[in-house]
Order: C-alpha cells, then structure tokens, then sequence
C-alpha cells in the first residue's frame, strides 16, 4: 500500500542546481524542511535530450519543488554554497560542474548577490558557479532516482514506488535522505505519523538514521 502522503498539493516553487553527482544532493534537499519533492536529471546543455549514457553537454542537476512559506530560495542557495565544490580549482568535468539554474529575475538576482558574497570569502579563489536560465530537465534513469532508498529493496517495494513516484513523491524524498542521517532524528520523529509508514517501516529508517546521523553527504 503507498503511502498517503506520496503527493503533496500544495502550492510550490522550483529551484535547480547543479551540485556535481546528483546522488548526494537528492538525500540532503530531500530531508529538508519545506521541501515536497526532488528529482534529478540533465540540464543546461545544447545537445539535447540524453540517450543512454551520453548526456552530451548536459550538466548533472537536481530539481527541488519547495513550498517558500517553509522555506525560502535564499536558505537554499545557502545549502547549495555548503554543500558542493564551486571553485575554478576544482576542474571538474562539465557534467558535474557548478550551477544554478533561475526561474524567475527574483532567483536570478538572489543568486547573483549570493555568488558575490561568496566571491567575497574567497578573494583567493574563482567562483565558478554559472548563473543561467532554467532549461528543460531530462529526468535520468529510474535507478538514479532516490539512489540511496532504492537500496532499501523491501523498504521501496512496501512503499509501492513506481517510476513516476521516483520523481514526485513526497516521503521518497525524505526517506532518501533519513536513510542516510540527514535531516536528524529529531526532524524525523516529528514527521514519522504523517509519512504512512507501518511502525515496522518506522523502525527500520529510526535504525538507519541513527547509525547514519553525522555521517555527512557523499555520492
């Protein structure tokens, strides 16, 4: 039986970025307060939809729907700077590189502010996060979405996921990051009789997140 709170609908916002591989950043969004849903794909590149494992110029990014009355686009771009490799040093491939992706002159210009004050920190360094205009996402593979719950193979069956649930749902997304410690017990314990979980099911991410609780995100 799927949970009930699967989908959320509620009014929300769209925030993109590209964080290097998807894998960890859709556990740290996905357990975040005010966020209702992730998914991860490919963005931001001139060739098109990706086939298979050639993403051509595509970047790596996630997709975060996020209700702003819990949370605004100013606390993200705050996880989005503490969380991945912005610098010029870094010499990462395209695919993984640094990003963010604006939907409306707010965001852009809330972005653009928040690239310079972290320029500011870092005189000794080169940001080299781009700041461009949303373009269409190429959802990946459905083994890409929600990674770390789908190695909780009972746990994802009970929770009746299907492909269209990887990318829309709202307890997949905070299972994927609990999993893995994010988001806290705490945080959990509070949201657990809302998620439609059985107390066997509720248990089983308790322990997880225990023995995961300030392990940090890694992909």
């Amino acid at each position: 039986m799927a949970a009930p709170l699967h989908h959320v609908d509620i009014p929300f916002e769209k925030a993109t970025f590209g964080m290097g591989c998807y894998w960890g950043t859709d556990s740290l969004f996905g357990a975040t307060l005010g966020v209702l849903r992730t998914r991860v794909g490919y963005s931001g590149g001139t060739t098109g939809v990706p086939k298979g494992k050639d993403i051509g110029d595509n970047v790596e990014v996630i997709e975060i729907h996020y209700d702003p009355t819990k949370i605004t686009y100013s606390q993200l771009l705050e996880m989005f700077w503490e969380n991945h490799e912005y610098r010029a040093s870094a010499r990462l491939k395209r695919e993984y590189m640094t990003m963010i992706q604006y939907h409306s002159e707010d965001q852009r210009e809330l972005a653009e502010a928040s690239k310079a004050a972290q320029q500011a920190k870092e005189p000794e360094e080169v940001v080299a996060t781009e700041i461009v205009p949303a373009s269409p996402l190429y959802p990946a593979a459905d083994h890409n979405q929600k990674y770390r719950l789908q190695g909780h193979v009972d746990l994802a069956k009970g929770l009746g996921l299907t492909s269209e649930l990887l990318q829309s749902s709202h307890v997949a997304a905070r299972l994927n990051g609990y999993l893995v410690g994010a988001g806290g017990l705490e945080q959990f314990e509070a949201e657990a009789d809302q998620l439609g979980l059985s107390d066997a099911q509720k248990q089983y991410v308790r322990n997880y997140l225990i023995e995961n609780d300030g392990a940090g995100i890694a992909c």
